[in-house]
């Protein structure tokens, strides 16, 4: 190999071989079940208020599974403080567990919502979990591979959930599902000791950052609501909420010593803010994907199944999208991906837009697929690097640790974010369909092509500042 030449990108095989692939297996297993588990109940929520009635509690049962999930996620790092790796994924498993169990059992509505809340704890443990553990459970070299694993299960989770929670209502089963969920947890949980280093665990307490998580809480909660609150306006007044409350909590981790994002966030000239933004931005526009289907029935006149099927383009060019694109590893060539992600994301709702017609004729909805895949294969290709670039971003283990959990915080706070902004659009629309689905197809794609923004401001504050000539003395003014 010549000095001018680039290593070879670790395989896939190399991965999935016998020394990693268990280890792999836990750290994607905790994303997947987490994922299929945000859409599974939606599928099944039908069938479920049949049985034990509940409807006016509908709309809460998102609501409270991500308002859990945000919240665990940022208490990762302590918990892995406190029970290290194999300790912490098995609280993460046992939690989800016991709440897709309490799901199964459900004699009311009350119940099935309280268990959707323990269920989305858990997930949010261990979503945040796969990020924080992969520095330890894997070796550096495979780290863009393993990130490209975990985030392409968010995109099989949006797939997977509604089409398994579907076949499981079809035959009246709903119950099933959660058990069929636990017992996925369980043998997960059976493994880890096996395949995951222990890590470090220490006896000290370490403090919770309560403001922080308080603030986080009741943006979530304020979004999730607005995203099925009656009337255009009082949509927006929640979105409007959520954002004070979320600048609201970046003007308290400036200034406190306990935070939930590591110090490193906040600093004059560090990427990584940038980085969480774009990592955000990526993540809001998969909530296209729970509209989809809205707008592929009711312009292109598909039944629900090829409609649902259509909504998956979006994650299917995600997930396969990024299984190659981590194969990059040239440093040119990854700042250009992650800028290129967002663009090419938004470029494909932007000509999604376009497209759209009423009564659309077989040929044009056909199209819309592609289109679809090439927008998903957007957040494939950048947020891979993205991740490692969060969890490289310091040499210190715990704030490693720190920004690589708050992967899952930035991910899961953005999807209830885009799918409240998305329903406020849809409600622009008033009774027309087709400028419902204009209003967030452009929209869209104007907020993402912003992520482009934040790549590059990440990809120039990632740059060492170039050093001058050996000799070199500035020209004094006046010279």
């Amino acid at each position: 190999m010549t000095p001018d030449s680039t290593p070879a990108p670790p395989s896939w095989r190399e991965l999935l071989g016998p020394e990693h692939l268990g280890a792999a297996i836990v750290l994607a297993g905790g994303i997947l079940v987490g994922a299929v588990n945000i859409y599974l109940a939606s599928s099944l929520l039908p069938t479920a208020v049949a049985d034990i009635g509940g409807a006016d509690f509908y709309a809460w049962n998102m609501t409270i599974y991500l308002v859990a999930m945000v919240i665990a996620t940022m208490l990762v790092s302590r918990l892995l403080a406190r029970w290290g790796n194999v300790g912490a994924y098995r609280l993460g498993f046992a939690v989800f567990l016991a709440g897709s169990l309490a799901c199964a059992a459900s004699p009311a509505m009350p119940v099935l919502l309280a268990g959707r809340g323990v269920q989305g704890f858990g997930a949010g443990v261990l979503s945040g979990l796969g990020f924080a553990v992969i520095r330890s459970a894997l070796p550096r070299r495979l780290w863009t591979r393993g990130n490209a694993l975990m985030s392409a299960m968010y995109g099989v989770g949006n797939f997977v959930g509604p089409a398994l929670g579907g076949l499981f209502a079809q035959f009246g089963s709903w119950r099933l599902a959660f058990v069929a969920m636990a017992v996925i947890a369980a043998a997960c949980c059976a493994v880890v000791s096996r395949v995951l280093p222990r890590g470090e665990r220490g006896d000290a307490r370490v403090p919770v950052p309560a403001v922080s998580l308080l603030l986080v809480t009741a943006a979530t909660a304020a979004v999730s609501l607005a995203g099925v609150l009656p009337g255009t306006m009082a949509m927006a007044g929640g979105v409007v909420v959520a954002l004070l409350l979320v600048a609201a909590f970046v003007a308290h981790e400036r200034r406190s010593e306990l935070r939930v994002f590591p110090r490193t966030t906040y600093q004059a000239g560090s990427p990584l803010k940038w980085i969480y933004l774009t990592l955000g931005l990526l993540a809001f526009g998969v909530a296209v994907e729970s509209f989809v289907p809205l707008f592929g029935q009711q312009l292109g006149g598909l039944p629900p199944l090829a409609a649902g099927l259509f909504g998956a383009a979006i994650s299917l060019g995600w997930s396969l999208t990024q299984l190659v694109g981590s194969s990059a590893t040239r440093e040119r060539t990854v700042g250009h991906l992650r800028i290129i992600g967002p663009l090419l994301l938004a470029s494909g709702f932007l000509l999604q837009g376009l497209l759209q017609r009423e009564d659309a004729p077989i040929w044009l909805v056909l199209i819309w697929v592609p289109v679809l895949f090439v927008a998903g294969s957007g957040i494939g290709l950048a947020y891979p690097h993205l991740s490692v670039a969060a969890m490289s971003s310091t040499q210190d283990p715990e704030e490693g640790r720190r920004a690589a959990a708050a992967i899952a915080t930035v991910t899961s706070l953005s999807i209830a974010f885009g799918t409240a902004v998305a329903g406020v659009l849809v409600n622009l629309g008033d009774l027309s369909m087709l400028d419902s689905a204009r209003y967030v197809l452009f929209g869209f794609a104007i907020i993402c092509a912003v992520g482009a923004v934040t790549a590059r401001a990440a990809d120039r504050s990632s740059r060492p500042e170039p050093a001058e000539p050996a000799g070199h003395t500035p020209l004094q003014q006046g010279s």
